[in-house]
């Protein structure tokens, strides 16, 4: 790592490391917005400026890539929680009723295995998108999610579990 290459309020990342996981990065952010993209091209915009401030420290005691997941994570869960929360206010001054969340966009290859996938426990899915589609370790999704590695590590086999029994009665066959 170049003495140039690194940020100035955060000593252990590098603006090329950054660079590097960026797509991974927005990935996960458009899975924690529901796949609005400009949600999540705002949320990736916020952990970048939480790193260059210096709010979101990267001290070295995971991967950087579990770190900024973990930023993105944390910035989406207070996201919603605002939005709850002025929805619950709008609602309670309101009579009328507030529209619907827009539903995900499904991705068109393997239709039956991703709408098993939306149909597990927030937990069970989050693991799975993090293994399985954004190349993690159970160890680092577990990191990312808040939790242990044993109760990372549980999510992940009822994950897999579930999905073989849904699939198979679906008839689509599920390798373990």
């Amino acid at each position: 790592m170049r003495d140039s290459d690194v940020l100035d309020k955060n000593p252990h990342v590098s603006r090329s490391a950054l660079e590097a996981i960026h797509g991974q990065v927005f990935g996960w952010a458009l899975s924690r917005s529901d796949y609005d993209s400009s949600v999540a091209e705002d949320l990736v915009q916020q952990v970048y400026v939480e790193l260059l401030t210096g709010k979101a420290r990267f001290d070295n005691r995971s991967s950087l890539k579990t770190f900024v997941f973990s930023v993105v994570q944390n910035l989406a869960r207070s996201r919603y929680r605002r939005i709850a929360s002025r929805l619950r206010l709008v609602q309670a001054a309101s009579t009328e009723a507030v529209a619907e969340a827009v539903q995900p966009i499904e991705p068109n290859e393997s239709a039956a295995l991703w709408k098993a996938v939306q149909e597990l426990p927030q937990r069970q899915r989050d693991i799975v998108e993090l293994v399985f589609c954004r190349d993690m370790t159970i160890e680092a999704a577990a990191g990312v999610m808040g939790v242990s590695v044993g109760t990372g590590r549980a999510h992940y086999d009822r994950a897999k579990k579930t999905l073989k029994t849904k699939l198979s009665n679906k008839g689509a066959g599920c390798d373990d």
